[in-house]
C-alpha cells in the first residue's frame, strides 16, 4: 500500500505546505515556473519540507519528457539513458531530469550531464539535502538557479496533520476522534518535516485502540510516538555541523542557556564524541589566557563523561559548556598561532639567530666565533633583553595581550621585568 505521506503529496503550488519565501505569489520561484521557462535549479534543505513535490509539479507541467534518478541508487547507465533520450522523438520538447540526492552522484557523473545541461538539452532539477555548494561540482552550479528550503512551521503543519487523520478516517471506514492538543504536538515534534508528521499521524491512528466504530487519538500516545522525531541530525551531514558551530558561537557569545541548548540537541543524539572534542577547542581558542584554568577543567569534565558514558556523561558536559559560556574571553593566543604561521607560509623568515642555535663551535669560515647566549637565569627578574627572532622578522608582534585581568598581569609582569 502507498504510504499515507505519497498519498497526501500536494498536486499544486498552492497546495504545498510552507515556503511561502519562495512559492507564494510574486515569489522568485513562483514566478520562475508560473512563466513556464524553467531553468535548471537546485532544490537544497532538510527532509521533508517539500523539495521533491515542488519538483514533481514543476516536472509534471513541464511538457518535457520526464526522467527521475535518485542520488542513492543512480548508476552511469542510468545517466546515459537520459542523455539517449535527447535524441529521440519523445524529447524532441527537452528532457527534464528529475535528480533526488544529487549529492551521492560522484563528480564524473555530475560531469557526464554538463554539456547537455549548457546545450539546453536537458533541463535539470535537483535536490540535496547539504548545501550545495560543497557537495556539488561547481559548473553545475554556476549552470543553476539554487533555492533554499526551509524548515516549515509547527502552525503550517497542523493543517496536513489533521487531512492526514481525515484521510485515514474515510479509508478506513471509522471516525477518528482527535483529543485536544494532539495534532499540535505531532506538529511540533517532528522538526519541521512534514513527511515526518504525516507518518506520525499515521501511526498514532494504527496504534490506537479500535472498536470498529471509532478510533481515539490522545495526546499522550502522539507524545509517545514522536518523542524522538523532533530534530533533524546526520552526523556526516550539514545539521551536524550546524549545531556544532553553534555551540562554539553561543559559547563565544557567553550565552549559556543557547549554548546549554545546542549540547542537548548533541546529548539527546547520542553524539557526545563530537561535543567534547569541540569543548576542548572552545576552551583553547575562545578562553584561552583569559581564564587559562578552563583547558585542564574541560579536560577533566570531558574525561569523566568519556568514562560514565550516557546518561550520566550529560553532568559533567553541561558543568563545561556552563563554566565556559561563563568565563571571561580571549583569543589572544588562537590569534597569535595563526599570525605567525601566516609568515611561516609566506614571508622568508631568515635563519635561527647564532645565540639559539644547538650548536657550541664555529666552522672556520665564521667571521664571529662564539655563540654569545646569555642564559636568562643570571640575571636579576630572570630577564636579560637579546634577539630571539631571525634578523628579518626580529620586530614582529603575533601576541597582544587580552584586555581580561589574567593577561594584565602577565603584561604588568612583563612591563616590569624589562623594564619598559
Amino acid at each position: 500500500m502507498t504510504p499515507l505521506a505519497d498519498r497526501l503529496r500536494p498536486e499544486t503550488l498552492d497546495d504545498v505546505v510552507g515556503q511561502r519565501h519562495l512559492l507564494a505569489p510574486g515569489k522568485p520561484l513562483r514566478r520562475i515556473i508560473d512563466g513556464g521557462n524553467i531553468p535548471n535549479m537546485i532544490f537544497y534543505g532538510p527532509s521533508g519540507v517539500g523539495k521533491t513535490t515542488v519538483a514533481r509539479i514543476i516536472a509534471h507541467n513541464s511538457g518535457m519528457k520526464l526522467h527521475k534518478l535518485n542520488g542513492t541508487s543512480a548508476a552511469t547507465a542510468d545517466i546515459r539513458e537520459v542523455i539517449a533520450d535527447t535524441d529521440t522523438l519523445d524529447g524532441r520538447n527537452g528532457v527534464l531530469l528529475y535528480l533526488d540526492e544529487i549529492q551521492y552522484l560522484n563528480k564524473k557523473q555530475q560531469q557526464s550531464l554538463l554539456e547537455y545541461i549548457e546545450n539546453g538539452q536537458i533541463t535539470l532539477i535537483a535536490s540535496t539535502t547539504e548545501n550545495p555548494y560543497f557537495y556539488i561540482y561547481n559548473a553545475i552550479l554556476s549552470r543553476s538557479a539554487v533555492f533554499e528550503f526551509k524548515t516549515v512551521s509547527a502552525e503550517d503543519i497542523v493543517p496536513a496533520v489533521n487531512r492526514a487523520f481525515h484521510v485515514m478516517s474515510q479509508d478506513m471506514g471509522v471516525k477518528i476522534s482527535v483529543r485536544k492538543g494532539a495534532a499540535e504536538h505531532i506538529a511540533r515534534s517532528c522538526g519541521g518535516d512534514v513527511r515526518k508528521s504525516v507518518s506520525c499521524a499515521e501511526l498514532c491512528v494504527l496504534g490506537a485502540e479500535n472498536n470498529g466504530e471509532e478510533i481515539t487519538v490522545t495526546l499522550e500516545e502522539a507524545k509517545e510516538l514522536a518523542q524522538r522525531s523532533n530534530m533533524h541530525y546526520d552526523r556526516d551531514g550539514d545539521s551536524h555541523y550546524d549545531i556544532l558551530s553553534a555551540l562554539q558561537k553561543s559559547i563565544r557569545g557567553s550565552d549559556e542557556n543557547a549554548a546549554i541548548h545546542y549540547a542537548a540537541r548533541l546529548i539527546e543524539s547520542g553524539d557526545i564524541i563530537s561535543l567534547c572534542r569541540r569543548l576542548l577547542v572552545i576552551a583553547a581558542e575562545d578562553i584561552g589566557l583569559a581564564y587559562p584554568q578552563a583547558i585542564p577543567i574541560v579536560k577533566a569534565c570531558v574525561d569523566s563523561a568519556l568514562q560514565l558514558g550516557l546518561p550520566e556523561a550529560r553532568i559533567p558536559l553541561a558543568n563545561a559548556v556552563i563554566l565556559l559560556a561563563t568565563a571571561p574571553k580571549s583569543n589572544s593566543a588562537y590569534m597569535a598561532i595563526n599570525t605567525a604561521l601566516e609568515d611561516i607560509r609566506t614571508t622568508e623568515c631568515g635563519d635561527i639567530p647564532r645565540q639559539l642555535q644547538n650548536k657550541h663551535y664555529d666552522g672556520e669560515d665564521a667571521a664571529v666565533k662564539g655563540q654569545f647566549y646569555k642564559y636568562p637565569h643570571d640575571y636579576p627578574n630572570h630577564y636579560v633583553e637579546q634577539q630571539y627572532l631571525p634578523d628579518p622578522i626580529k620586530d614582529r608582534v603575533y601576541y597582544k595581550y587580552g584586555d581580561n585581568k589574567s593577561e594584565q598581569a602577565a603584561y604588568a609582569y612583563n612591563f616590569k621585568i624589562k623594564g619598559k
